[in-house]
């Protein structure tokens, strides 16, 4: 709208200086003559701008019409540029907000920290999102159930937290492939690891919700019913504890190719107790299992065992003890060496593996 334009042009001119008003067009998705014509509508405002005809003009306002934030410190300044990637403010429609808010800010810091908030801006970038992220055309099955991309338009859900109305959710759990109904009072969103929640009471109990598993989302005509005195971040907390202190039954060891241990503690960060132990300077007391000395093998690290350099050794801990299965990701350069449950389960599934693949099998 005309008077959010009019308000930006005059804090890039505070900014900049004096601007040429094909850039000014340029940055506001304007033809030069819609800015000419701001000018001329900022003048009779009452504010002390004018344009420079010729090679080096431009649109400039005259000298101290200018505003500072006073008690603003240059670290202070720097931390405000200092911002997440587009990822969120995209999710939640709001980049052009970010936009004009920085625009604002950086019009009314002292002129002296101007130069360092912005090559902070331009230095550091700190994005939430994971790695490889899923397609977001990812969509929800024909059978209506919620699939693996984001189904509801995050707006719904922001909506629901900002106008203090019930929720009803139609949503999958994981592992299920039908959703269930809930009716729920939002606390707020929440950005983890580029992975949206809706944190929720569902009957007076905190309860995390994924984005991208909400196959509708529905406002109610109710007011939300949140309990007294609480707030997001305490419920977050509360809910991320419980995600992330969740007894695991089954502890396991396991020895992996030492080329192979970055990627394997990238994957498995989360189900490892401890720091790998590489063997050096240490004695991990598992040098002769099943009676393989430390030069038994054909050379190729095949017959190693861990502390001999070629191997690390992993504790890891899983809830369940079917869980073990993902390690078979590292095939044949991590072996899991206890309990033996854990590596009956292992064997078991590379033979059902094998079984699928035997047909494709040259017979010799």
């Amino acid at each position: 709208m005309k008077s959010s334009r009019l308000l930006s042009i005059v804090l890039l001119l505070q900014t900049r200086g004096r601007v040429p008003a094909a850039e000014l067009a340029e940055r506001l998705e304007v033809s030069a003559r819609t800015v000419y014509r701001d000018v001329e509508a900022l003048s009779a405002a009452g504010v002390p701008v004018y344009a420079e005809r010729g090679r080096h003009g431009g649109i400039a306002l005259l000298p101290g019409f200018r505003t500072d934030v006073t008690g603003m410190t240059a670290d202070e300044a720097r931390a405000l540029f200092i911002l997440a990637a587009q990822g969120a403010h995209s999710a939640l429609g709001l980049d052009d907000a970010l936009r004009s808010a920085l625009r604002k800010v950086m019009a009314a810091l002292p002129a002296p920290h101007r130069p360092a908030a912005e090559l902070a801006g331009r230095r550091i970038l700190v994005d939430p999102d994971k790695w490889m992220p899923r397609p977001s055309s990812a969509a929800a099955p024909a059978d209506g159930s919620a699939g693996r991309g984001t189904v509801v338009d995050l707006d719904v859900l922001h909506s629901a937290v900002f106008t203090d109305l019930r929720l009803r959710l139609r949503y999958r759990h994981s592992g299920e492939t039908r959703p269930r109904t809930y009716t729920v009072d939002p606390y707020g969103l929440v950005a983890k690891a580029g992975t949206w929640y809706l944190v929720a009471d569902r009957r007076g109990r905190p309860q995390l919700f994924r984005a991208d598993r909400v196959a509708t989302a529905t406002l109610t005509e109710v007011p939300v019913r949140r309990r007294e005195g609480v707030e997001l971040a305490a419920v977050w907390q509360q809910l991320r504890r419980q995600v992330e202190d969740r007894p695991a039954e089954v502890r396991v060891t396991a020895r992996i190719r030492r080329e192979r241990l970055d990627l394997a503690v990238r994957i498995l960060g989360g189900a490892l107790t401890g720091p790998p132990r590489t063997g050096e300077g240490e004695d991990d007391g598992a040098g002769d299992r099943d009676g393989a000395g430390a030069g038994a093998g054909d050379g190729d690290g095949a017959g190693a065992v861990p502390g001999d350099g070629g191997w690390a050794t992993l504790d890891l801990a899983f809830p369940v003890l079917p869980a073990v299965r993902q390690l078979l990701q590292f095939g044949d350069s991590l072996e899991v060496l206890g309990p033996p449950e854990a590596r009956r389960v292992m064997a078991e599934a590379a033979a059902a593996l094998t079984a699928v693949y035997a047909a494709d099998t040259p017979s010799a």
